[in-house]
């Protein structure tokens, strides 16, 4: 199952984090559910067409995906969907989203090594590996909705995963530039990227595991894991 696409009527609520976290912004895209003013029915249909959206997708995949069949699937008018997401990018990188936040939950408090009470460099390498497998799982939904080229760095989801990187870089090597360093670890988990070794080249996950981790020891100057 699709580690993106598992809907609820809800998201969770954000837990506190166990650390210092690096930026404040939660991970949005357009107004979600349980936010201040957003209507209970209004919450509903959200929730409602993103269901509609997942359930498109493991049927059809994301081609299946438009805002007419969203529309006819969830039983509502076209212009709801337009209105709740502006348009089929909107909506996919909704759904993106409960994805995002899913994994912003799992670290900043879920069980180590990913979460808090690992050492960092376990944590480093927790996260990377976490971050592959979620791209490779829904790898056509991640290129579908990426962003252009001026707003791709800048939206919130990125900017909490490359914080969190940076802040685990800084307690491993404390030395380093690690703004720019977490931009480069960032770039070997590009789904582009992913799509041409696992699809184009036909590399197996277990090699790009392994190559995340030899990255890690490298950029640390540690020995890799046994």
């Amino acid at each position: 199952m699709l580690y993106a696409v598992v809907m609820s009527s809800a998201l969770p609520p954000f837990p506190k984090p166990h650390e210092p976290f690096e930026t404040a912004s939660l991970l949005e895209v357009g107004t979600a559910p349980g936010e201040p003013g957003l209507r209970a029915d209004a919450a509903r249909n959200r929730a409602r067409l993103l269901e509609a959206a997942a359930r498109l997708i493991a049927e059809h995949g994301v081609a299946g995906v438009t805002m007419e069949a969203v529309a006819a699937a969830a039983d509502v008018g076209k212009g709801t969907v337009f209105r709740r997401f502006g348009d089929r990018t909107g909506l996919l990188m909704a759904l993106l989203d409960h994805s995002a936040r899913r994994l912003q939950a799992d670290f900043l408090s879920g069980p180590p090594p990913l979460g808090p009470g690992a050492p960092p460099l376990e944590r480093l390498r927790a996260f990377g590996v976490a971050v592959l497998y979620r791209t490779a799982e829904q790898l056509d939904l991640q290129l579908a909705a990426q962003p252009e080229p001026t707003r791709r760095f800048v939206h919130p989801a990125a900017g909490a995963l490359r914080a969190h990187l940076t802040m685990l870089l800084r307690q491993t090597v404390p030395g380093g530039d690690c703004d720019l360093l977490a931009h480069t670890l960032l770039a070997s988990l590009d789904p582009a990227l992913i799509h041409h070794l696992t699809r184009q080249c036909e590399m197996p996950m277990e090699r790009l595991e392994a190559a995340w981790l030899d990255l890690v020891a490298r950029v640390t100057r540690t020995d890799p894991p046994d």
